[in-house]
């Protein structure tokens, strides 16, 4: 899989400006990356258009999963591997059951969750990370626009487009 490797990144100084950056970009076609903020800035997912994170979806299936990996284990364990009819109760007492499932069940869910978070937030151990702007970690706002992305669109026009809704500076960036 091809990366991206050139980018237009805009330096803004204020979160108020950037979301109204943020708006006049996305409503005149231009496809933004991502928006690096020192803090989190109440309201910029909503500005940004992201939808609601899939990572809730991934905690309940991990979670099946280990519910019925900790239900077929302890069965097979009692009935097949070492059947032991111990005062006459059952094979499968399920209420013995309930401790070791419950912890089965949120362990995988924390484990499973963990996994898609990092995987989806690409911050796999293996991958190098993408440091756009080491300023974005102290004061300043910083927006990536992907020019592969934005093909149709010259990139004097998007850097003209970032200085126009306040961008203090427009620099590129390019990764190999």
């Amino acid at each position: 899989m091809e990366r991206d490797t050139n980018f237009i990144l805009g330096i803004y100084e204020d979160e108020d400006v950037l979301k109204d950056a943020v708006t006049k970009v996305r409503e005149s076609g231009v496809k933004i990356h991502e928006v690096f903020t020192p803090y989190p800035v109440h309201g910029l997912e909503d500005v940004l258009g992201y939808n609601r994170s899939k990572l809730p979806i991934a905690a309940f299936l991990f979670g099946l999963l280990g519910t019925c990996l900790a239900l077929t284990m302890q069965l097979l364990m009692m009935s097949v591997d070492w059947p032991m009819i111990i005062g006459g109760k059952d094979f499968a007492p399920l209420p013995d059951f309930i401790p070791v499932t419950f912890e089965l069940t949120v362990l995988l869910a924390s484990f499973g969750m963990v996994g898609v978070f990092m995987i989806s937030s690409d911050l796999k151990p293996w991958a190098q990370p993408r440091i756009f702007d080491l300023r974005s970690t102290d004061d300043k706002h910083v927006m990536a626009i992907d020019i592969a992305n934005n093909a149709n669109i010259e990139e004097a026009k998007i850097k003209e487009l970032l200085q126009s809704s306040g961008a203090s500076e427009v620099n590129n960036k390019s990764f190999e």
